[in-house]
């Protein structure tokens, strides 16, 4: 009988504490919500996210803080939502791209990309372009494999950092067209673009926003994207299998993670209103601008996503070679 009474008190303290925590979750949220991402402000990724965070701060009643923490290839920014309170205050717009590619790119990281991450949604889908220089000899993917084959280690080609998605992108393409080209690695996006320009560089992958103008303005060539459907952002550009290289596909994946242990309530609550933004008009209409497609998931399927693009990508980090440390 002892032992019954003590037992007792615990479970009611138990009950009550549990009562409170179901309370704050169905509450949520109760103040203002970061949303962190690693890129530089004014990119693909920062767009996405003030333009969804703006929707989410109308459907949740509470300010969505859009938080950049750009360096270190997203580490930076991944480290700190790993080691944030996973209470759904704070979350994370991921290039799952990059994400995925840090995963083999860097032998040891200050978080575990699997286990330290709560997937909540997929947002996006975006291709990467393949642009030149106006003054190399090509008019089409053939045309510059062709070229590249009489003239091996002759033809450069720019990215915005070794291990990069532009980076794998033109190793998956040397490698799918058996071509040898140079790589030159730039300290970012921005100088990436300034070295083709310049013509430093005559070749390189780039994501949309960028790229676009200066191929309006005649100032680079547009030769393929690499999603498997044309782009509503320059539907006269073929996709890269389109262009000859039939098993050529890489699409930029964003999405949305909260820190481990995130309560499955504010998941499934996140979930559904990021789901409900990006099926809004004026939300669509950003991402057409921005070459980017509207994609949702549930938490289960994101996960599922990120283990297959850390598969897939590995292998690319495998056959370029590149480390960062």
């Amino acid at each position: 009988m002892r032992s019954t009474s003590l037992r007792a008190p615990i479970v009611v303290c138990i009950l009550a504490l549990t009562a409170q925590g179901v309370s704050a979750q169905s509450d949520y949220p109760t103040r203002p919500v970061r949303l962190v991402h690693g890129f530089t402000p004014g990119g693909i990724s920062d767009v996405l996210a003030r333009a969804l965070g703006a929707k989410l701060t109308d459907s949740l009643g509470q300010q969505v803080l859009v938080d950049p923490r750009p360096g270190a290839g997203t580490t930076i920014a991944s480290e700190h939502i790993a080691k944030s309170a996973a209470d759904g205050y704070t979350l994370f717009l991921q290039d799952m791209t990059t994400h995925a590619i840090n995963a083999s790119l860097y032998r040891r990281l200050p978080y575990d990309s699997v286990r330290d991450f709560t997937p909540v949604t997929l947002i996006a889908a975006s291709p990467l372009i393949l642009v030149v220089h106006p003054s190399l000899p090509v008019k089409s993917v053939k045309d510059l494999v062709a070229l590249a084959k009489k003239r091996p280690d002759e033809i450069s080609h720019g990215s915005s950092g070794n291990g990069t998605i532009v980076h794998l992108a033109a190793e998956m393409l040397k490698s799918m067209a058996a071509v040898r080209m140079v790589h030159v690695p730039y300290k970012g996006s921005p100088q990436a673009v300034t070295g083709l320009l310049s013509g430093e560089v005559a070749v390189s992958f780039a994501t949309l926003p960028p790229a676009l103008p200066m191929v309006a303005a005649g100032k680079l060539r547009a030769l393929g994207v690499t999603t498997p459907q044309r782009t509503g952002a320059a539907p006269e550009v073929p996709t890269m299998k389109e262009a000859g290289l039939k098993d050529f596909e890489l699409v930029l994946y964003t999405g949305i993670l909260a820190p481990r242990g995130a309560p499955r309530p504010v998941v499934d609550r996140l979930n559904a209103e990021f789901g409900k933004a990006v099926r809004l008009a004026d939300i669509q209409k950003i991402y057409s601008n921005v070459g980017a497609v509207p994609v949702t998931s549930t938490p289960g399927e994101f996960a599922s996503h990120i283990n297959s693009e850390m598969t897939k990508l590995g292998k690319l980090v495998q056959i370029s070679g590149a480390r960062v440390d």
